[in-house]
């Protein structure tokens, strides 16, 4: 189960591409993007959801691979890090959740699936990042607007959708 609109978001210690730790920051909106390297849905919105982080530099910005990287290769730490270097660097930094144990505390369904959590730590949107995948010019709009309330102080006029893409790829 997703976790619920303002019910407190799961905290989490996770490395990035390069070995840092990283967790929710205390005090600060963020978002959190479950993601990965195979999935074309994923791929589709990637740089619309780097394009928000740049544009959200208030805003505390996590992509996060769930994925079984012994039955999707293409998903490991490696192949993550390859990812990485090959696009010249994230604006955001992109963490692996090995154990999936974060995945399964958000209740991550797809890749994507977004999470908007306000200052005070509580979800405030959860869904997908815009209405299209196959659309660039939706450019992330849902995930702006969620954005756009929780830093005004007011709450998302669409504070749910439903995530689209590929399942997350649990472990057997």
């Amino acid at each position: 189960m997703t976790v619920a609109i303002s019910e407190k978001a799961p905290d989490f210690t996770l490395p990035d591409t390069d070995g840092r730790e990283h967790g929710l920051p205390q005090g600060q909106v963020s978002a959190v993007v479950f993601t990965c390297n195979h999935c074309p849905y994923a791929l589709a919105w990637h740089d619309r959801i780097a394009d928000v982080a740049r544009d959200y530099d208030d805003v505390a910005f996590f992509a996060i691979n769930p994925n079984d990287a012994d039955r999707y290769p293409g998903d490991s730490y490696d192949a993550m890090r390859e990812r990485v270097e090959r696009d010249g660097g994230w604006p955001l930094p992109y963490l692996r959740d090995e154990s999936q144990e974060v995945a399964r505390a958000y209740g991550a369904k797809t890749t994507p699936h977004v999470f908007v959590i306000d200052a005070e730590g509580a979800v405030r949107y959860a869904g997908a990042p815009d209405a299209d995948h196959r659309d660039p010019a939706q450019n992330a709009a849902w995930l702006r607007e969620a954005l756009d309330a929780v830093l005004a102080g007011e709450e998302p006029a669409r504070p749910e959708t439903e995530p689209v893409g590929c399942s997350v790829k649990w472990r057997q």
